[in-house]
C-alpha cells in the first residue's frame, strides 16, 4: 500500500507566493517548449523513415531553429542540441545519399 504524498504548503510570505506563480508560469512555458522541440525533431525523423528527403530537409531547416532557440534560453544543454542537430543532420544526409543511388 502506497502512502499518498504530503500536502504542500502554501507560503506564508507574499515574496514565496509570487515565487509560485513565476515558478508555475515558468514551468508551463518550459513544457510548452520542451513538447515543441520533441515534436519537430520526430517529424523529421518520420520523414527520413518514410524515404521523404525534399519533406525531412525542410523539416530538419525548422528543426534547427527551434532546437537552437531551446539551447539558447537554457531548457536544453548547448551540447545536447548540438548532438541532436548532428544527429538528425546525419540522417538526412545518408537519406540523401542513398536516393539517388536507388
Amino acid at each position: 500500500m502506497a502512502t499518498a504524498k504530503p500536502k504542500k504548503k502554501n507560503p506564508r510570505l507574499a515574496s514565496g507566493r509570487k515565487r509560485v506563480r513565476q515558478d508555475s508560469k515558468l514551468n508551463a512555458a518550459n513544457t510548452s517548449l520542451r513538447s515543441k522541440y520533441r515534436t519537430a525533431v520526430k517529424n523529421v525523423e518520420k520523414a527520413v523513415a518514410a524515404g521523404d528527403k525534399t519533406k525531412a530537409t525542410e523539416l530538419f531547416a525548422k528543426a534547427q531553429g527551434i532546437v537552437d532557440t531551446i539551447a539558447d534560453k537554457g531548457i536544453f544543454h548547448k551540447n545536447k542540441a548540438a548532438r541532436d542537430k548532428s544527429r538528425l543532420s546525419t540522417k538526412v544526409k545518408a537519406l540523401a545519399l542513398a536516393t539517388p543511388a536507388a
